[in-house]
């Protein structure tokens, strides 16, 4: 019997890891053993077990239980990811035809929320902080000017924190976007443990957001590709929301990831608090472990930037002089196996959750000091990653949906990009339909591809190839 995926799982666990990525379970058992109830538990819409498109039962309490523990008015399950989340969050404020007001390095699928809505977007950019090579937050005065200019915006999205655990200052963007009668929805996809704890940044729900969506996979201990819609005020039509979550929703939902959700929110409203709080307090020793390391930094945020209000230091973003960041990665997984969540060039993250033991970290902190005595200085150039101001030849979705046609990479500059082009992780696009393709973002490709950072949105095997529109 061939089974190539189930082969590459098996392969994989045997290698025994220490996990820095998602899932946010890291694969223990703490919550509930879970290998006692699957496949059993693996059910569908019969008597007594609800229906996630119209719940009336088990579903709804549990629903309540979760919007009482993350402090939210209403809370519904989202089990196609906080990519659904963000499709329904999208619909339920917006008509077609709107604008919305978006961060330009926000996650792909707000990108394809605006597509599927047939939504306008305008762009507010994070700073690019020189000094540590690195994208920051969002200065609320760019998202006030910009709906002063455009008073047709219907509504912000936002990502707080960043995929870096960077955190804007969301009580001054949730003050300026309500001035001026706006919604504002925040892609908290890596926030969903900040209300656990009063040592990490305040989630934004807890200063009044009106959506928010989280990715209750990513930071808590439930299966992959389960997480939360949180409605945060009465700004938000909910007979709307409803319509369009069951529009988006799948009508097949799995009982095994809404008992992890269940079950999650049930372990963090009791002894996961506590974990989570003692978790902060290894973090807090590893990261001063750290900082003692010849060659090792941690970035845990610039007094001088004055876009960034706090750091979620769960999140651990990892240079060593000389060494790319990729290269960091590589060497962590293959010498010491250990994998971290993703890479760039200048770092590596490590994305750690109450899951982590204090014997996962230290094995971080000795690998880290080993690798600074031996690994070879790297030849690295200065890069500048601060995002591209797009070029508009005609709508996202327009140049999503135009004719299309193949050519080589080199010969797509100033012809209209008919896909995305995204390095990911982090899922955020570089340029997406309907812009125009310039010689900068063809050299960016280049020293991406050239820097093993994967890159969707390319084509055949040596990814030389893209898709224009005719």
């Amino acid at each position: 019997m061939q089974t190539p995926i189930f082969e590459g799982l098996k392969q994989y666990i045997k290698e025994n890891n220490i996990s820095f990525h998602t899932p946010g379970h890291k694969g223990r058992h703490t919550t509930i053993n879970w290998e006692k109830y699957i496949p059993t538990i693996d059910l569908t819409e019969v008597e007594g077990l609800d229906n996630l498109q119209d719940p009336s039962g088990i579903i709804l309490r549990s629903q309540k239980l979760a919007a009482k523990t993350f402090k939210s008015k209403s809370t519904f399950y989202s089990v196609n990811g906080t990519t659904g989340g963000i499709y329904i969050g999208l619909s339920a404020i917006t008509n077609p035809g709107d604008s919305v007001l978006i961060q330009r390095n926000c996650h792909k699928s707000v990108y394809n929320g605006i597509i599927l809505n047939n939504l306008v977007p305008k762009y507010i950019y994070p700073n690019y902080n020189e000094k540590h090579n690195i994208i920051t937050g969002i200065h609320p005065i760019d998202i006030e000017n910009s709906l002063k200019e455009n008073p047709d915006i219907k509504a912000v999205v936002i990502t707080y924190p960043s995929y870096y655990g960077i955190c804007s200052h969301i009580e001054k963007i949730v003050d300026i976007v309500h001035k001026y009668d706006k919604i504002l929805l925040v892609d908290e996809a890596h926030g969903s443990h900040l209300v656990f704890s009063d040592t990490l940044p305040k989630s934004s729900l807890e200063v009044g957001a009106d959506i928010v969506v989280q990715s209750t996979h990513k930071t808590l201990p439930s299966f992959t590709q389960t997480s939360m819609i949180h409605v945060g005020s009465d700004r938000v039509d909910i007979d709307k929301l409803k319509d369009m979550y069951n529009l988006y929703q799948t009508t097949s939902p799995s009982y095994i990831f809404m008992a992890s959700l269940d079950i999650a929110r049930a372990y963090m409203a009791e002894e996961g608090k506590e974990r989570l709080n003692k978790h902060i307090q290894n973090i807090k020793k590893c990261i001063s472990e750290i900082e003692e390391i010849d060659r090792v930094s941690i970035f845990t945020g610039d007094i001088e930037d004055s876009t960034i209000k706090d750091v979620d230091i769960t999140k651990m973003l990892l240079s060593i002089e000389g060494i790319r960041g990729t290269e960091l990665e590589k060497i962590l997984r293959e010498k010491y196996n250990i994998q971290l969540e993703m890479s760039d060039y200048y770092y590596a993250l490590a994305l750690t959750t109450l899951m982590n033991t204090e014997e996962d970290l230290n094995s971080l902190v000795s690998a880290l000091k080993d690798i600074s005595k031996w690994a070879p200085y790297e030849e690295k150039r200065d890069f500048n990653f601060e995002e591209f101001k797009p070029i508009i030849s005609r709508s996202i979705r327009e140049g999503f949906f135009s004719k299309k046609q193949s050519c080589k990479l080199k010969d797509s500059i100033g012809r209209t990009s008919a896909s995305f082009i995204i390095p990911y992780p982090p899922g955020i696009p570089i340029v997406v339909p309907g812009e125009i393709i310039t010689e900068e973002i063809y050299e960016y490709i280049n020293f991406l591809k050239k820097n093993n950072v994967e890159i969707i949105g390319l084509l055949d095997y040596n990814k030389e190839k893209i898709n224009v529109a005719i």
